[in-house]
């Protein structure tokens, strides 16, 4: 199977602004996981700095990733995943989508949050434990579509502190970066 770059998220201001974010966080030594790499941007800049893993959902973003040369898991969140990760970045589907809008396609699996917006990140916020080494830290992109504070809520409810670490405004929402860690 070739790779279909249509069916790609292709990196966008949410994008550079996690990487932002993560180039920020990211320290020698970590062991770092992206969920839902996509084009791989954020995964190949971060393995200039420490040891990275990369997954995605999508056949095509993994191809896409690939011939980049980057090592790209093909996975659900964090099916199939082993050890445990100093860092966890994540740009999840996020945009509220209501049943007749989804397209039904790849590239729908990087935009649809569901009807709040929420329906991925839920899943991620109950799994991440799993694959959180002690003290490690999630970075995930979120907008004021999603919900900032039902988000914190949802992350305080599985035993984690958020705090927004950037913001940027893009047309009509407000994206955040939040700096998610382990109450201990």
């Amino acid at each position: 199977m070739s790779h279909d770059p249509t069916q790609v998220y292709q990196p966008e201001a949410d994008t550079y602004l996690l990487l932002d974010a993560a180039k920020k966080e990211v320290k020698p030594g970590d062991r770092v996981l992206e969920v839902g790499t996509g084009s791989g941007l954020i995964s190949r800049e971060l393995a200039q700095i420490a040891a990275v893993v990369a997954t995605d959902i999508n056949p095509h973003a993994v191809l896409c990733a690939r011939c980049s040369g980057l090592d790209v898991v093909r996975s659900d969140l964090f099916s199939g995943i082993r050890g445990t990760f100093d860092l966890i970045i994540f740009n999840p589907p996020y945009l509220p989508t209501q049943p007749e809008e989804r397209l039904d396609d790849w590239l729908e699996y990087a935009l649809d949050g569901g009807e709040i917006g929420r329906v991925v990140i839920e899943r991620f916020a109950a799994e991440a434990g799993r694959v959180l080494a002690p003290g490690g830290r999630i970075l995930l992109l979120i907008s004021s579509l999603t919900g900032l504070s039902e988000v914190s809520n949802l992350f305080s409810g599985h035993g984690y502190y958020s705090e927004t670490v950037m913001q940027q405004e893009v047309e009509d929402e407000m994206l955040y970066v939040l700096k998610i860690v382990k109450i201990s």
